[in-house]
């Protein structure tokens, strides 16, 4: 038994009283030598939130009947809420007087106060910081001669960082900098700081998106050592790369993606076999050939987690020599892959499959738009582009149309939000368009035969019993289900039974399908079920009506990936030893949380940055009118989503012609006087009246 097992042991038992971590270090009788690394777990288990250290110092188990862990989401007025770590439990409301010090971000232990009544969250006290979120923050630097002041980007952060004149360095007011905290927050004593970079003025290019990569602590320039490393690997591959690999180089392949793609990771071959079924190829790039495990290049791939598109730069998970070089699978140049060759018959079933190491020679770099311009209209320019392939894209539509069928058939989900195109004028870095982008026929094959490879590969390392990645989405919660079902009641839509199975909510999505609510009740029922992620540990993929799922297909830009492809080539060449199984039992579930982590990382600065360029693109259209749908309604006004995807917010104190307030048991907005109503959906007319870049906030108003 370990001694982090001994003391939890300790402190579960009945008679344990909380001690000092002198009297743990006595009672474990630890050798002198080895009380820097005793204290230290004991800090590990307090930062995981197993145990608490009590205001006299004494350490005990968490009594979670009263106490919870959690993180902290700060409020621009002072308050919070608490997201606990168990993933049932309900966010806990934390009154401005209670956060005692504590930021945006923190994981905290909080103390009940106030049990949930009706639709009244719990209400706690913070008692604890246990880990620290914001050592570095981003914002708007303020001169006021003798000191400065930085008002934080970050909206949920209610504190501006006091800057004694010694450690503004030179910054000038109106700059975007970044500040190390040197004293934290404390009742009622605003957090101190010093500048430790300029990030430049407000409204230069590129000063925007830089300080939301600041912000997130996204890692741009690779270390150097990683970049020689990556330098070394060469451009081409040699007879040693290719020895022991089966050679598909005779077998007509082609990658799909968008026209400025440099990255080509996946490379697809089909053809019907003598039987009438399908034989699809899914080849994808053989990174882990090049990234070796505990390699520094490794290393930093697992820091970076993911790449991340930020409108007008990628920071990618893998330096430019294998992402855009010998990993991508570029035309007419031999390039090593992963094979999976699955039979697939007219029902969509994967009647049987091989997974291959393999060397590829792509025969063409098809572009999306090309494809679908043919499929969709037969476009005879796009035609010709095409000629050499006509037939496999053919074959992959009837395939693709199969294959999503199939899963509707068994209840799969599918959402149909809008993605937002935001083009940027090359010199200033503004907004100059934005609009909808359509998910076209060339997206959505190349989507069903991913998921399908996917689903293949994981479903095969299931039943042989070994250490895998899976990319899982739990069922969700039935209190979120039931308060959604509340909702949808409103708008004349029921779900039944108790247990939602995935085929009731994809009949509703069917059902509310291009009416003016749709948008609305989708984007609900997304926040009503759990969100995806990494676990070592199977489990179902609601949204996909899955039993067994994961991420195979994108080891250029997803470190999941790459794990999984390591996985698979111990497996194929015998080297899963009882060791290395073991070995990975113990790595897989830090890899998943951290790779989850960095995911949500990217997906948060992603949508800032999104955000952000709308609210810049709307601040150059005050006066302008536009049609948009209700999108949310609140206690203090009515969302409105606009065709280009912009949303604002039309706030009670415009709507001059009646007092207005929201009726939430009936779910509309209503006048006083004249009793008009505002309901999701409706389709109403709106003047923009306002947008503040730095809160991200756009403001309308009704036109009559």
């Amino acid at each position: 038994m370990s001694i982090r097992e001994k003391i939890m042991e300790l402190m579960n038992s009945k008679d344990y009283k909380p001690m000092l971590k002198e009297e743990l270090f006595i009672k474990f009788d630890i050798p002198i030598e080895f009380r820097k690394e005793f204290y230290k777990i004991l800090n590990g288990l307090e930062k995981e939130g197993l145990i608490v250290k009590t205001t006299n110092d004494r350490y005990g188990p968490i009594n979670t009947d009263y106490l919870v862990i959690g993180k902290l989401e700060g409020h621009e007025r002072g308050f919070g809420f608490v997201i606990p770590d168990e993933p049932d439990r309900n966010d806990i409301f934390i009154p401005a007087d209670s956060i005692a010090g504590a930021m945006n971000g923190d994981k905290v232990v909080v103390n009940i106060l106030k049990r949930s009544q009706s639709n009244k969250k719990e209400e706690g006290e913070i008692i604890r910081i246990l880990e620290r979120a914001n050592e570095f923050i981003v914002g708007t630097f303020e001169d006021n001669r003798n000191f400065g002041f930085l008002i934080p980007d970050d909206t949920k952060i209610s504190h501006d960082v006091f800057i004694p004149k010694a450690f503004t360095a030179g910054a000038k007011d109106g700059q975007k900098v970044v500040v190390k905290i040197t004293q934290w927050p404390e009742p009622r004593r605003n957090p101190e700081g010093k500048v430790v970079e300029i990030l430049g003025y407000v409204g230069e290019k590129g000063t925007d998106i830089l300080s939301v990569i600041r912000k997130f602590d996204l890692p741009e320039e690779f270390p150097e050592r990683v970049q020689y490393y990556a330098s070394s690997l060469g451009e081409t591959i040699s007879e040693d790369d290719m020895k022991e690999r089966v050679d598909l180089r005779d077998l007509k392949t082609f990658t799909i993606d968008g026209a400025d793609a440099k990255d080509l990771d996946d490379a697809i071959s089909i053809e019907i076999l003598e039987n009438g079924n399908y034989s699809l190829g899914v080849h994808i790039a053989d990174v882990s050939h090049y990234v070796r495990e505990n390699s520094i290049l490794d290393k930093e791939a697992y820091r970076r987690g993911n790449s991340v598109y930020l409108l007008d730069r990628v920071i990618p998970m893998l330096p430019k020599e294998l992402s855009n070089g010998i990993c991508s699978l570029n035309p007419y140049e031999d390039r090593l892959a992963l094979s999976v060759i699955m039979e697939i018959n007219k029902s969509g079933k994967v009647v049987s499959h091989k997974i291959l190491e393999s060397v590829i020679k792509s025969d063409a770099r098809l572009v999306y738009d090309d494809v679908s311009d043919y499929i969709e209209k037969e476009d005879e320019i796009a035609k010709e582009k095409l000629k050499d392939v006509i037939i496999e894209l053919e074959q992959m539509k009837d395939l693709a149309t199969i294959l999503y069928e199939q899963r509707q058939r068994r209840g799969s989900i599918d959402f149909n939000f809008p993605e937002t195109v935001i083009i940027l004028d090359e010199k200033t870095g503004d907004p100059v368009d934005i609009h909808k982008a359509d998910r076209r026929v060339a997206n959505r094959m190349i989507e069903e035969f991913m998921l399908v490879t996917n689903e293949t590969i994981s479903e095969e390392f299931f039943w042989a019993e070994i250490p895998f990645l899976y990319r899982i989405h739990e069922e969700p919660n039935e209190e979120r289900i039931a308060s959604f079902s509340k909702f949808i009641h409103n708008f004349g839509y029921n779900l039944k039974g108790k247990e939602i199975h995935p085929k009731e909510l994809q009949l509703l999505t069917k059902e509310i399908e291009g009416k003016k609510e749709e948008i609305v009740i989708s984007t609900l029922l997304l926040r009503s079920l759990k969100k995806a992620r990494y676990s070592s540990e199977n489990d179902i993929h609601f949204g996909l009506a899955a039993k067994y799922y994961s991420h195979f297909t994108a080891p250029i830009r997803r470190y999941p990936d790459l794990v999984i492809h390591r996985i698979i080539k111990d497996y194929l060449k015998g080297k899963l030893t009882l060791d290395k199984q073991n070995q990975l039992e113990e790595v897989l579930p830090d890899i998943a949380k951290h790779t989850s982590s960095t995911e949500k990382r990217a997906e948060e600065a992603e949508r800032e940055v999104e955000d952000l360029k709308k609210t810049q693109y709307m601040s150059e259209r005050i006066g302008q009118t536009y049609e948009g749908i209700v999108s949310s309604l609140t206690n203090f006004g009515m969302f409105v989503q606009l065709e280009n995807t912009i949303e604002g917010l039309i706030h009670f104190n415009h709507m001059l012609d009646d007092y207005y307030h929201f009726d939430e048991e009936n779910y509309y907005i209503i006048g006083e006087k004249s009793k008009k109503k505002y309901s999701l959906g409706d389709t109403v007319k709106v003047e923009v009246i306002g947008a503040d870049v730095s809160r991200r906030a756009i403001d309308f108003q009704l036109v009559d």
